[in-house]
């Protein structure tokens, strides 16, 4: 296996682990046998669990960076339809895997937040990363009319990130989409209701909610 595969692939394996058993429940060998490699080739890419991790977070903020990305990038979009869209594509991941697993960001910050300083100096830098695509669309929509200027955006930005990751952790407290729906209407039905009259919901992210859960039906 080429040496970047060699490293991609232990990421991409301890990734996926790591999202549904969490940092500290996950060993090192179980990420190697996932990966197929020996235990050489990790400590040849990285020094150490913490380094494996640190690099992790990037992995993971890589994804999020790629997807909102793609958002920013549909300009004949509406920008507060493109922001709805986002979160509703998480809902819908979220949905499908039986509102388990959360976001790995926000499973981390919990679990080593107040562990490890550098963990949380790299946590933190991923949250404004996550909050700048969002300030983005919201200015957007302000120069097009479509929301109040009154609106601070970088301050709901940060709001609106901070209420998606509480309702994530609730979600799977709850085990069921209840808190993701709330998010969703006082977001978008209360502190960012359009001031002209657009589609908040366009015809595909429909189609994909109602095949989503016509197929957890038919799973029951």
């Amino acid at each position: 296996m080429p040496i970047k595969d060699t490293r991609s692939s232990i990421l991409e394996k301890g990734a996926r682990i790591i999202h549904k058993k969490g940092y500290n429940h996950t060993g090192l060998q179980e990420i190697l046998a996932a990966a197929g490699v020996p235990k050489g080739s990790f400590y040849h890419f990285f020094k150490s669990k913490e380094d494996f991790g640190l690099n992790l977070l990037d992995h993971y903020a890589g994804f999020f960076v790629k997807k909102t990305g793609d958002l920013l990038n549909k300009s004949d979009t509406p920008p507060l339809r493109r922001l709805k869209s986002f979160f509703d594509d998480f809902s819908c991941f979220f949905e499908d895997n039986a509102c388990k697993l959360g976001c790995p960001i926000g499973n981390l910050s919990q679990e080593m937040g107040d562990l490890n300083p550098a963990f949380r100096k790299k946590l933190e830098e991923i949250f404004q990363m996550m909050v700048s695509p969002v300030e983005k669309l919201l200015k957007a929509a302000q120069e097009r009319d479509e929301l109040s200027r009154t609106i601070v955006t970088r301050e709901m930005a940060d709001f609106i990130i901070n209420s998606w990751e509480g309702a994530i952790l609730r979600m799977k407290v709850q085990k069921n989409p209840d808190a993701l729906r709330l998010f969703d209407k006082m977001i978008f039905d209360g502190f960012l209701k359009p001031t002209t009259d657009i589609s908040m919901q366009p015809p595909e992210n429909k189609r994909h909610l109602s095949q989503s859960r016509k197929v957890r039906k038919e799973k029951r």
